[in-house]
């Protein structure tokens, strides 16, 4: 019996689950030709943001101006904007050329900083060819005087006055921040939001005990981290009729699986590919098969949302059932 792998995802119709996740690696059309060969059913471009195509707006400018004269030493740990490619020519032309050379989707990612930045550089994504558009929204709310409601009413005000201005799909990459997830997921595909990907890695700084200073800090994804992706995923499988995207901690085949089966249409994935290369697909590829067809599946579609909160045989283990359960069944070694 052949499996038929194929997935709808954003309403692209894509021949497997497996999609490249924005990273290096999708960022320049050779290693983008190696994720298709290797099985990339669909690809994320790295995001392009507002301030690296804007640096030279007087905003910007006053900024950097404000932080050089109140604190000469804060200033170093700003990045140097030169160095970023600082207009969305070569950005627009990637996607072009992926289009052309590439027989599978290209999605565009897109981080900015206002929302006429969001608008404009949308526009120009889609007059470029992308296939769709994910809007990878990072705020890091640190006024104690905004009121939680006014930062949900910021992405959903963002996610519609792009869907006003482009018609292609768009994904919201978002993280799990939210007092209620469920609402926002509602209003953000009222707004007209596609998609979701779930979750965006809000990448902490470290502090350096020798300058101390906080730094970047980056480490590659774990699959422990999956697991807050899958219950909110399952939750929301049946509950907003969106198209659902898992990613951070997806790193073997059965990771693909517990994804699809809590129900996300598409897994998303960066650090695999970043640790193990473009091979990385072939193995998920490869154990998601063998999965299936041990099990007698025919398809995909049979698997994905067979555990939503739903369809599971359990639905308090994805409620305060589960936080009892570990913590009274935890014995010490």
């Amino acid at each position: 019996m052949s499996l038929d792998l194929t997935t709808n995802y954003l309403g692209l119709q894509l021949e497997s689950p497996l999609v490249a996740a924005a990273c290096p690696l999708t960022g320049n059309l050779d290693s983008l030709q190696r994720l298709r060969q290797a099985g990339a059913a669909a690809a994320v471009l790295p995001s392009i943001f507002e301030e690296q195509i804007e640096h030279e707006e007087m905003e910007v400018a006053r900024l950097l101006d404000f932080w050089a004269l109140s604190s000469p030493e804060s200033s170093d740990y700003f990045p140097q904007l030169d160095n970023y490619n600082t207009g969305p020519g070569a950005y627009l032309k990637l996607i072009a050329d992926a289009k052309e050379q590439l027989d599978m989707p290209i999605i565009a990612s897109l981080n900015g900083a206002t929302e006429g930045g969001w608008i404009r550089y949308a526009g120009l994504i889609e007059q470029a060819g992308a296939d769709a558009l994910e809007l990878n929204i990072y705020q890091v709310p640190m006024d104690p005087g905004r009121e939680a409601a006014s930062v949900e009413e910021e992405y959903v005000r963002l996610v519609k006055a792009v869907r006003e201005n482009v018609q292609l799909p768009l994904a919201v990459k978002i993280g799990p921040y939210f007092s209620s997830l469920p609402h926002l997921a509602r209003r953000l595909a009222a707004a007209g939001a596609n998609g979701l990907v779930l979750f965006n890695r809000y990448l902490a700084p470290d502090i350096d005990l020798e300058s101390l200073q906080y730094v970047p800090a980056l480490e590659l994804s774990t699959p422990d981290e999956l697991r807050l992706a899958l219950r909110w995923i399952a939750i929301l499988r049946d509950q907003v009729d969106i198209s659902l995207a898992a990613t951070g901690g997806v790193h073997t085949a059965e990771d693909v699986v517990k994804s699809l089966a809590a129900g996300a249409h598409v897994v998303a994935c960066a650090s695999a590919l970043l640790g193990r290369g473009p091979q990385a697909l072939v193995e998920l590829k490869e154990g998601l098969q063998q999965w299936l067809s041990t099990r007698e599946y025919g398809s995909v579609r049979q698997l994905q949302g067979s555990l939503s909160l739903q369809h599971c045989p359990n639905p308090e283990g994805l409620q305060r059932a589960n936080y009892m359960r570990a913590l009274t069944s935890f014995t010490p070694s």
